[in-house]
């Protein structure tokens, strides 16, 4: 029977944090990797005005979201990590709607 004053039952994750680290780990890799093939792009192409503006904003949004992911991946190496708040998860979607409109936009 538990009262009011029992503590709130230990939680054991399992491999579910590692399986989630692991993830951005890849989204990561698969992000830096549109950066790259981006400038490289420019570098190896005409350069043309638009080409690289969106370089330069594929490179910012790959920042960005480098920023973000190693936030979260430090979060959940805690014993007890935090769940997604919906703002990061919102900032997360749209870095990566945004690296694909631009490397999209390098390609057409």
């Amino acid at each position: 029977m538990s009262g009011s004053g029992d503590p709130a039952p230990v939680r054991d994750p399992g491999l579910q944090p590692e399986r989630t680290r692991m993830a951005w780990r890849r989204t990561t890799l698969s992000a830096s990797v549109a950066a790259v093939l981006g400038v490289r792009q420019v570098l190896h192409g005409p350069g043309t005005p638009v080409a690289v503006a969106a370089t330069v904003l594929i490179v910012l949004v790959w920042l960005a979201f480098l920023r973000g992911a190693h936030r979260r991946m430090a979060e959940l190496a805690t014993g007890r990590p935090p769940g997604l708040a919906p703002r990061a998860a919102l900032a997360v979607t749209l870095w990566t709607v945004a690296l694909a409109v631009f490397a999209m936009a390098l390609i057409v």
